[in-house]
């Protein structure tokens, strides 16, 4: 039977979720969005923790999205951590487009990032960048998207969401 110390569940819902979005009253199609979610539980002697966070951006026939993932839980003895990217990116006509992931570090550090964007020619562009981290049990995601069209500034959407399990 599995210690009670241990045990934790996570629900994501509506009131743990943060969204965010750029819209410009004169672009036509341009929009940016974010959204982001945490959550976290440290009892005497076990810790356990998610966060994430994802972006989408798109206008003139490009898109891009990204995301993060990140999660820990540590009990006397024990140590597990888990840590997800990716994104993607499309350009109609064929526009550039670059989609980029990747992670890296140990059980007590993780880094991922994930770069995604599309070009069409002109200026148009949609862009998303998502860095998540894991150190000494601080957990932090953070997503920025963006749009662009000629003749104006881009619409952008930012979010960062954090749990630190204090160890």
């Amino acid at each position: 039977m599995p210690s009670p110390r241990i045990a934790a569940m996570f629900v994501a819902g509506p009131a743990a979720t943060g969204l965010a979005q750029g819209h410009s009253p004169t672009a036509g199609g341009m929009s940016a969005s974010t959204v982001g979610t945490g959550a976290g539980t440290v009892s005497p002697g076990a810790a356990s923790g998610v966060v994430g966070s994802g972006g989408s951006a798109a206008t003139g026939g490009t898109s891009a999205s990204s995301l993060g993932l990140v999660a820990q839980s540590t009990a006397p003895g024990q140590s597990s951590s888990a840590l997800a990217t990716g994104g993607s990116a499309a350009s109609a006509n064929g526009g550039y487009v670059m989609s980029r992931s990747g992670v890296h570090g140990n059980g007590n550090a993780l880094n991922g990032q994930s770069m995604d964007q599309a070009h069409q020619p002109g200026g148009v562009w949609s862009k998303s960048h998502t860095v998540t981290h894991l150190h000494n049990g601080d957990l932090t995601s953070r997503t920025k998207s963006m749009a662009h069209e000629p003749g104006g500034p881009p619409v952008k959407s930012t979010t960062g969401n954090s749990v630190d399990l204090g160890r």
